[in-house]
């Protein structure tokens, strides 16, 4: 499992988690309250039924007391613990209770003569953790729509443990099935976000192998035109790679520092023959022309998304840590730091090399003109990097062909490019 994998699978989970633990205590929750409301509704129902059949919904006449006595009665044992039944004044005609009821009857708070129209209920868990139900039904002439109340019923329902127990397992159901459900989620979307990453990912590859590709068409084209050959932007974009990793260069830095030494030279496409291939010096108009190079590359590069980033060293590297550079006689830190370094690495190979018109200097001639130049073509801080591994990075490119150059800058391009 790669590293983009294993912070998916971590986030998926955590997340799973986190929805399971704050989904389950509300399902508990709303579940276990669903049970009790049940249970209430239930012996609502129930207590309006037997009511109805023993006629205490009409309380009122000589036998009201002796028909709500024998109501109170039948419900008590079943469904409640405590039947009480009130006339239409709120007076107590009928009461009767179990055991249980009796226990818990000197707990409950005693309340004035009902005056309620609608039904309710309360949960009440007692201070000797007994759990209590209690109802309150408005009693109505059957039929009569919202007519006058005629009586009142407040049953009581301990709730035996069994029940208790079984409500709470119901609830802890419920919970554990939507904390399970959660996670079961993350495991499913986990293939299908890894599975999409990896088509972006492959996708995203195919888009910059394809700007590699291009930058190396652009890159062998300009080494037709001019008289140096495709190697050296090969080894100059090398050379920059390896000064900028010291310097700290990473992700999309060292990425256009890569491909604006690639293709410094760019705009030499646009200069013409006589001037880019004279073989002699050149005039000071040719030395202009020569000199435009520069905003001609800046000119290709702008507009081009993946090629804008790099245009710092394209602008740059004629530029010199004194000011005398050109196009636009930057000085100093005014130079940016891709510019820099490129322009180390630039030199460096232009004195190594072999051209059409010299041999290559040796590696003491060349690092003695760099040194000389330190303080006024080179920015110090890039030299004092270079420094150390110049030797190194002489031997490995010394008599290097194209594609043992292209090799190497190959490496870094797949590292820095995550390729």
């Amino acid at each position: 499992m790669n590293a983009f994998n294993k912070r998916t699978a971590w986030r998926i989970g955590a997340v799973s988690l986190l929805l399971a633990f704050l989904a389950s205590p509300v399902v508990w929750f709303v579940a276990r309250e669903h049970a009790e409301e049940s249970t209430v509704s239930l012996a609502i129902e129930e207590s309006k039924r037997l009511l109805g059949r023993f006629g205490a919904i009409a309380l009122s006449g000589p036998d009201a007391a002796l028909r709500a006595h024998g109501a109170a009665k039948t419900l008590v044992g079943g469904l409640f613990d405590i039947a009480e039944i009130y006339d239409g004044q709120g007076q107590r005609l009928a009461e009767a209770m179990t055991a249980d009821g009796t226990l818990v009857e000197g707990i409950l708070l005693h309340h004035a003569a009902p005056t309620y129209t609608t039904t309710s209920y309360e949960s009440l868990r007692l201070p000797d953790k007994r759990w209590v139900l209690r109802v309150f039904v408005p009693l109505r002439l059957s039929g009569n729509g919202q007519s006058e109340i005629t009586g009142y019923f407040e049953g009581v329902r301990v709730v035996p443990e069994w029940q208790r127990q079984q409500m709470l397992d119901s609830a802890l159901s419920a919970a554990l099935m939507v904390g399970f459900a959660s996670l079961l989620c993350g495991a499913a979307i986990y293939p299908v976000v890894v599975r999409l990453s990896a088509d972006n990912e492959r996708k995203a590859r195919e888009v910059l192998d394809s700007h590699i590709s291009m930058m190396e068409a652009l890159g062998r084209a300009i080494a037709k035109r001019d008289s140096d050959t495709g190697t050296h932007n090969y080894r100059v974009a090398w050379m920059a790679g390896r000064m900028a990793e010291k310097l700290g260069f990473r992700g999309t830095s060292m990425q256009s520092l890569i491909i604006g030494s690639f293709l410094h030279d760019v705009g030499k496409i646009g200069i013409p023959d006589a001037v880019l291939l004279k073989p002699g010096p050149l005039n000071s108009d040719e030395l202009a022309v020569m000199h435009s190079h520069v905003q001609l590359g800046e000119e290709i590069m702008i507009g081009i998304g993946w090629l804008e980033d790099a245009k710092e060293v394209v602008s740059g590297h004629h530029e010199k840590w004194d000011g005398s550079g050109y196009p636009r006689q930057l000085k100093g830190e005014q130079i940016p730091l891709a510019a820099r370094i490129f322009a180390v690495a630039d030199v460096f190979d232009a004195l190594c090399s072999r051209r059409p018109y010299k041999e290559p200097m040796g590696f003491d001639a060349a690092m003695a003109i760099l040194e000389a130049d330190a303080d006024s073509h080179f920015d110090p801080a890039v030299m004092a990097v270079f420094r150390p591994m110049a030797r190194d990075i002489f031997e490995r490119l010394a008599g290097c062909s194209e594609a043992a150059a292209s090799k190497l800058l190959e490496g870094q391009v797949r590292h820095h490019f995550g390729l």
